[in-house]
């Protein structure tokens, strides 16, 4: 006897609530709090606590909020979500495993140069795609690159001012992330709009 198939229609993805204010969430925490240690606010002997977040919320939850919006059929949300999410995934193995696998080898720093100066590629040419979303979401962007640009130099030098600098630049792309996150959970929750985004026209 066959079984009886569901009446109920499947979600459309008009009816998936919005992934982006998670995902922007789950990296504006990530990089607030590394970007603190980068600052040197607080000693780097701490510095462990950014591992848990950069596995669970800025890479798993990331992840899953990237996943989603290829549902709903946003390319941008998807690639931008699901690329960071990895990006802290990456950075969890790289401080856990990679790093201490390169022991005391004098060209290390530049490995991990290299690793930074890849994703200013990427978030560069994302934040070209940014235009087209919000003004909120380019600024983010913009600064994610400079970060990103900046970190790879004090890594590539060393340089630890620069280093220092990208902490400082890092922790204003936090906020403007996580300005970005309340202002897409408010909309939705308030049915209207709490603070501006300067949507693309």
């Amino acid at each position: 006897m066959a079984t009886q198939q569901s009446a109920q229609p499947a979600a459309t993805a008009a009816e998936i609530a919005d992934p982006a204010p998670l995902g922007l969430a789950g990296f504006a925490m990530t990089t607030f709090v590394l970007s603190c240690f980068n600052a040197n606010l607080l000693d780097a002997k701490l510095s462990a606590v950014v591992l848990p977040l950069a596995l669970a919320y800025g890479g798993l939850a990331q992840l899953l909020a990237g996943m989603w919006e290829f549902r709903k059929g946003n390319t941008f949300g998807a690639t931008a979500f699901s690329s960071f999410g990895a990006f802290w995934l990456a950075y969890y193995f790289l401080v856990k495993d990679a790093l201490p696998a390169l022991g005391t080898d004098p060209d290390a720093h530049k490995a991990v140069g290299l690793f930074l100066l890849a994703w200013a590629i990427f978030t560069a040419y994302m934040t070209v795609a940014a235009l087209r979303v919000s003004g909120a979401v380019f600024a983010v962007f913009v600064m994610l690159t400079i970060t990103f640009v900046v970190l790879s130099i004090g890594a590539f030098g060393p340089n630890d001012s620069a280093t220092k600098i990208g902490g400082w630049l890092g922790l204003i792309t936090a906020a403007l992330a996580w300005y970005t996150s309340f202002a897409g959970v408010t909309a939705h929750t308030f049915k209207r709009s709490i603070v501006p985004t300067w949507p693309a026209r």
